[in-house]
């Protein structure tokens, strides 16, 4: 069971992550270890050649994986990505963009997980994410008594 909400992800994310509005991202799931957001398409993400552009995947995928820890430690907004990278696979046509993000290891300090960047109606995947985020020490306490 995911230890935050849909609503109270969203509401750190809007509230504390400027950026999260400007994007329009939509949180569709959350559950233990993973999620799945979405940004719906807008002309303004293009860049020259028509293909999405990299700060709006980057900006998805890393928002993905900060739902998908907090699913695991709780809604601690502290939490901070220490590492990301990504390798564009192909070309993202215009169209929402899907970000499929997981856990793949919790420890006390470091969370560490992959995200993979679809766009809507498309399996192949347009991006792959690798991303390190850091727990601080009061949610590492709170997980402890959980």
């Amino acid at each position: 069971m995911s230890r935050v909400t849909i609503e109270e992800f969203e509401r750190i994310a809007y509230e504390r992550v400027p950026f999260v509005a400007q994007l329009g991202v939509i949180v569709e799931e959350i559950e233990a270890g993973a999620a799945r957001l979405r940004v719906p398409f807008r002309d303004d993400f293009l860049r020259p050649g028509g293909t999405i552009s990299g700060p709006v995947m980057m900006g998805l995928a890393d928002l993905a994986m900060y739902a998908a820890v907090m699913s695991r430690i709780g809604p601690e907004e502290l939490t901070v990505t220490t590492d990301l990278n990504i390798n564009f696979l192909r070309r993202p046509l215009p169209g929402d963009l899907l970000a499929e993000a997981k856990v793949l290891k919790l420890g006390k300090r470091l969370a560490v997980g992959e995200v993979g960047l679809f766009r809507d109606g498309d399996d192949d995947m347009v991006a792959h994410v690798t991303a390190t985020y850091s727990i601080p020490p009061q949610a590492d306490a709170d997980m402890a008594q959980a």
